[in-house]
């Protein structure tokens, strides 16, 4: 297999609410080298429970732990990560949200993108990030 699927799910489970049916993965590996997590969240991912409800701060401490633990799973980690994208739904929670970010980050110097969007997928999540990273020889 070229590519390891970190946590597959279908969407049908995450969101039932909706009416969605897509494989997705929390990650890929790519033929070894590179990890791909899809936007995180501050989910419980064994439950996909919502948490932190109105806390930009408490969200992104929770995502950043998630982003963490998938690299781990993945044989990478926080240091390793070359590419961020944080997504929030107010210009306002911009400096709780990197505030709790660089925390995770010191010292790692990652690319970075932000972007204020409408909504994301739940109503809860104020903020999202994605991350590329690689997986050291």
């Amino acid at each position: 297999m070229i590519h390891q699927r970190l946590r597959p799910f279908n969407t049908r489970d995450t969101y039932p609410e909706q009416n969605l049916d897509n494989d997705l993965s929390q990650g890929v590996v790519a033929k070894g080298t590179l990890v791909f997590l899809r936007g995180q969240v501050s989910q419980d991912l064994q439950t996909r429970e919502c948490l932190h409800i109105g806390d930009p701060a408490a969200q992104t401490d929770k995502t950043m732990a998630n982003i963490k633990m998938l690299l781990e799973e993945a044989g990478s980690h926080l240091d390793h990560i070359c590419r961020i994208v944080v997504y929030v739904t107010d210009i306002r929670y911009r400096e709780a949200v990197y505030q709790a970010m660089g925390k995770w980050l010191k010292g790692v110097h990652p690319c970075s993108t932000g972007l204020v969007v409408n909504a994301f997928a739940r109503p809860e999540w104020l903020v999202e990030i994605e991350v590329t990273a690689v997986i050291p020889d």
